[in-house]
């Protein structure tokens, strides 16, 4: 069977806004599907009343607890269970937040399991280890009505297969709830990965907590990029949340400085605006700097990933 014969429902959102322009944002100006992927500014705290003042709804911090520069805002946090290194104890600083009178209502599997050998932003873990890991500290949290996200894994074919050994080897005892996605690419392979993964994994949600195109050759190819797939997501209606790679300055985005929210002056670029409800700022991102991150997906893979999705 063909690929395209798997994914009606993302191929016709797909074929319904791929003649927008930049000029159109053809989605809510908030959503209550819009999140925040909260990287934390080295130096330029003042970054965070962005977030903090914003209709965006929920944010992760690829940490257990949550951040103290958005303590101010009414968003939602969503723990995240990176890896191994900091896995014991996951259980119990979850149930902490709750016995506290935290709203933690959905939790994050493993960023990035599959990414290994210089991948950038991978936990690197293989599939059995994951699974001891989940049913110790994951599992447990649904008896306290906790939904649980599956491991994110990269959008390259190795995710597919990471996750396959790791459900193998929980053997029925891991049973997460939604699916998590990471995809850094072109809007056609996006869509089209979207695609597979929900024909893979129809039994649940999804929630795309990375994305950026890093490899737009300018910044209205960033831009169609953007308003395409904040328009695809929000139809979707299998996609629960999402969360867009860029709140952080151009002079410091490892996804290309197109894809920043912000200016290298903290300025908020038409991106930023635009995954804010508000209007254009025509303020131009710049900035060629590469930051080392953990961060961030598998952006050396862009190219092949999206031939593999797309062929």
């Amino acid at each position: 069977m063909h690929l395209f014969d798997l994914l009606p429902t993302a191929i016709l959102a797909t074929a319904s806004i791929l003649h927008l322009t930049t000029a159109q944002t053809p989605y809510p100006p908030s959503s209550s599907k819009r999140g925040l992927a909260y990287v934390k500014p080295d130096d330029d705290a003042a970054d965070n009343a962005y977030w903090t003042d914003s209709s965006l709804t929920w944010y992760y911090n690829w940490q257990a607890t949550p951040s103290s520069q958005l303590s101010s805002s009414s968003l939602q946090f969503v723990p995240m269970l990176w890896g191994s290194a900091n896995s014991n104890g996951f259980h119990d600083t979850v149930k902490s937040q709750l016995d506290s009178g935290k709203n933690i209502t959905h939790v994050l599997g493993f960023n990035e399991p599959d990414g290994c050998h210089g991948v950038e932003g991978g936990s690197c873990l293989d599939a059995q280890t994951a699974a001891e890991i989940w049913i110790r500290e994951m599992e447990p949290l649904k008896e306290l009505g906790v939904k649980l996200g599956a491991p994110a894994v990269t959008s390259a074919p190795t995710g597919f297969n990471w996750l396959a050994n790791w459900f193998s080897a929980c053997d029925g005892q891991c049973n997460p709830d939604f699916i998590p996605v990471h995809y850094y690419g072109d809007f056609q392979g996006f869509a089209s990965h979207i695609g597979q993964v929900n024909a893979t994994y129809g039994n649940m949600t999804m929630w795309v907590t990375e994305w950026a195109f890093p490899k737009s050759k300018n910044l209205e190819g960033s831009q169609d990029f953007f308003n395409q797939s904040i328009a695809f997501v929000e139809r979707v209606p299998y996609i629960d949340r999402y969360s867009y790679f860029g709140a952080f300055r151009s002079s410091a985005s490892n996804v290309g400085k197109n894809a920043a929210m912000l200016t290298q002056k903290g300025q908020l670029t038409d991106i930023g605006a635009w995954y804010l409800g508000k209007a254009a700022t025509g303020n131009i991102p710049k900035g060629d700097a590469v930051r080392t991150t953990r961060f961030a997906g598998s952006v050396g893979l862009v190219i092949a990933v999206g031939l593999w999705c797309v062929g």
